[in-house]
């Protein structure tokens, strides 16, 4: 009879615990995160620490192949969709397409507007210094976000970037700039040196004197 009574009081407790357990749910929201430049465990461990920075967050994963990065965070602290970007960036990595599903429903994306169609197309070629697969996603994304241009594609291997552009609304210099601007030199732009040193230690190339 003893032993019916206690698991009987196991069982209670246990129901009596589900439904603040879906309640609990129901408070937070979920972030959903691409981000370039994972290329292994070291890499996934600096952004969770980095994101550990946010107190409360939970449900941590991240995949290294995709870049897929999610977690959960109380709904009622309202982190926005520009500190998780922020963070990113911070941590030395470069975030893409993000999604915040919140606990009421609402969805938020970081997607930009399309941008206008370019219509008379100047390709060039501009060599830009750099190591790795984090640098080819933190360069590309650069000069993508200059206004006027249509592609950008950097070789890791030969460190050239080609570029498609509309010389109308832009030029090779205003490209130079931007990839400089993210700590990448090129033939005719020269990065900063704090924006040299804000790189990634695997993006520590070798400068010219």
């Amino acid at each position: 009879m003893k032993q019916i009574t206690i698991i009987l009081s196991i069982m209670i407790s246990l129901l009596a615990l589900t439904p603040v357990d879906a309640q609990s749910n129901k408070d937070r929201d979920q972030f959903e995160v691409q981000v370039d430049g994972l290329g292994c465990p070291f890499c996934a461990y600096g952004l969770e620490k980095k994101f550990k920075e946010f107190k409360g967050i939970k449900d941590i994963a991240i995949d290294i192949e995709t870049g897929d990065f999610s977690f959960t965070y109380p709904a009622a602290k309202e982190l926005t969709m520009e500190a998780v970007v922020a963070q990113v960036v911070k941590a030395g990595y470069t975030p893409n397409d993000a999604k915040i599903t919140r606990a009421s429903g609402t969805v938020e994306t970081n997607k930009e507007a399309e941008k206008e169609t370019v219509n008379e197309v100047t390709t060039s070629k501009i060599y830009v210094n750099g190591m790795c697969g984090m640098c080819k996603a933190r360069i590309e994304k650069a000069t993508t976000a200059v206004d006027g241009v249509a592609t950008a594609i950097w070789n890791v291997d030969t460190k050239i970037l080609t570029v498609s552009y509309d010389q109308n609304q832009t030029s090779e210099k205003n490209i130079e700039s931007a990839a400089a601007g993210v700590g990448h030199d090129t033939n005719g732009t020269r990065a900063t040196d704090a924006s040299y040193d804000n790189l990634h230690p695997c993006c520590k190339y070798e400068r010219a004197n």
